[in-house]
């Protein structure tokens, strides 16, 4: 972002191999913009919710970042990011897997972020936007309005965190609303020798 222009964006959806390829993504980002390391003021990190490993990969990386280069990092949720810049009541919903979804309410109802079962969102006001990969089968089903976001996900959480900039922001941390799948391992852990 250079005041209200995003100059690059860059988004691509993996399931494996993001440690490898973000910093070189993010080196990508700021050639295209025609930036540097040191140009930055900030760093806007999605922490979810959304694939554990992804996200702690990135606010790792954002913390980093920011640490090395003596700036802010600015966390914001991926629900928010699809909201921002959509004006009425809106729900944002993202596909959890396994017939659930991750949800939250914006100008209606309680405004905390949930996880729940597709099947038991219930009927919002009238003038409802469902948005996000979940937008359409809601619409549908609570015969409301499916909106597109207004942002790209990378756009929207540079444009969010730009708004947050000069505030006191806690260090981003992942936000996560289930519970990790991997569990410990069954066996004993390894003695150490002396």
């Amino acid at each position: 972002m250079s005041g209200a222009k995003c100059l690059s964006a860059e988004y691509v959806d993996m399931a494996k191999g993001q440690a490898e390829h973000l910093m070189s993504m993010l080196e990508d980002t700021l050639a295209e913009a025609g930036a540097e390391w040191g140009e930055l003021t900030a760093v806007g990190v999605g922490i979810g919710p959304g694939n554990f490993t992804g996200i702690r990969i990135s606010v790792s990386a954002a913390r980093g970042l920011a640490l090395g280069l003596g700036i802010p990092a600015i966390g914001v949720t991926l629900l928010d990011a699809l909201a921002f810049g959509t004006d009425g009541t809106i729900l944002a919903c993202i596909d959890a897997r396994r017939g659930q979804g991750y949800f939250q309410r914006f100008g209606y109802g309680d405004p905390t972020p949930f996880i729940g079962a597709i099947d038991d969102v219930e009927i919002g006001p009238d003038g409802l936007k469902c948005i996000g990969n979940l937008g359409a089968e809601l619409a549908e089903k609570l015969s409301a309005e499916h909106a597109p976001a207004q942002f790209a996900p990378a756009s929207a959480i540079a444009r969010i965190a730009a708004t947050r900039l000069g505030s006191k922001n806690a260090r981003p941390t992942p936000f996560y609303l289930r519970a990790p799948d991997a569990a410990p391992p069954r066996n004993p852990a390894p003695v150490i020798l002396p």
